[in-house]
C-alpha cells in the first residue's frame, strides 16, 4: 500500500529520466535529504513543470514507495526568481545548493540547513548584499552548523593557534572580523545578513571560509570553478 507524505523543501538538483520525467534531489524539513521521481513533468502543460526547478522552495506531496519517492503535487513558494535573471547570482545559488547536498543525509535533521540555505537564496536576491560576503557567511556557518567550524575563533587572540594556517603568513585577525565570525556563527539565521563588512574584514573572511572549507570538505564544486573562472 502506497503511504502518502508531506514534506517542505529546496530542490538542490534535477536530472532527466527518460523523455518526460525528471529525478529531483530535495533537502526537507522532515525527512533530511531525499531522491523524488517528478513523472510527467517535461510533457508540454504538465501541471508538475514547475516542481523540477533547482533553487524551488515549497511543499511537496510525495508518494513514498519500496524504493523511490515520486511527487504527486507541489505548492511553489518561492522561485526566486530574481537568480534566474541573473546568472552570477544564478551559480552563487548552485553553489549553496552543492554545499548543502554535500552536508545533506536523508533521515537526518536537515532543518538548520533548509533554513541557513532559504535564507541564504534570499539574500542572494537582495541587490544590497554582495554575492561574495553570502558566499563567505554560507560557507562558515554550513560548517559550523555541521560541527566543523571552530566556532572558538570568534574569541582567540591574534597568535592563537587556532589562527594557524587560516590567514596569509604575518597576517593578524582584525578585531571586526573576529566580531562577524561572532556574529556569524552564533546568530540567529533570520538576523546572518543584517551586518556589513570592509574591504579588509572581508578579505579575511574570505581566506578564514576557504582554509577551513579545504581542512573539512573533500570534494570540489562545479558551480564554485565556474564562479571563479567568472572572477
Amino acid at each position: 500500500m502506497q503511504e502518502w507524505i508531506g514534506v517542505t523543501g529546496i530542490i538542490l538538483k534535477q536530472t532527466p529520466v527518460g523523455e518526460y520525467d525528471r529525478r529531483i534531489c530535495l533537502l526537507t524539513r522532515e525527512r533530511g535529504k531525499i531522491s523524488a521521481f517528478v513523472r510527467g513533468c517535461r510533457r508540454p502543460g504538465s501541471r508538475l513543470a514547475g516542481a523540477a526547478a533547482p533553487l524551488s522552495f515549497g511543499r511537496f506531496r510525495l508518494c513514498e514507495g519500496r524504493t523511490a519517492y515520486s511527487v504527486a503535487e507541489a505548492e511553489i513558494q518561492n522561485y526566486f526568481e530574481e537568480l534566474r535573471k541573473d546568472y552570477i547570482g544564478a551559480y552563487y545559488g548552485m553553489y549553496l545548493a552543492e554545499i548543502a547536498d554535500y552536508y545533506g543525509r536523508e533521515n537526518n535533521d536537515e532543518a538548520q540547513m533548509l533554513k541557513l540555505l532559504y535564507q541564504s537564496l534570499r539574500a542572494l536576491c537582495a541587490a544590497s548584499i554582495p554575492h561574495g560576503l553570502v558566499r563567505c557567511v554560507f560557507e562558515i556557518r554550513a560548517m559550523a552548523v555541521n560541527g566543523e567550524f571552530p566556532v572558538e575563533l570568534s574569541e582567540a587572540a591574534a597568535g592563537d593557534p587556532l589562527w594557524k594556517g587560516l590567514l596569509p603568513p604575518g597576517e593578524e585577525p582584525e578585531d571586526s572580523t573576529r566580531y562577524a565570525l561572532a556574529h556569524i556563527t552564533g546568530s540567529p539565521i533570520e538576523k546572518l545578513y543584517t551586518f556589513a563588512v570592509s574591504d579588509r574584514v572581508f578579505s579575511q573572511l574570505e581566506a578564514v571560509s576557504a582554509a577551513a572549507r579545504a581542512r573539512v570538505m573533500d570534494r570540489k564544486f562545479k558551480s564554485l570553478e565556474i564562479l571563479e573562472t567568472l572572477g
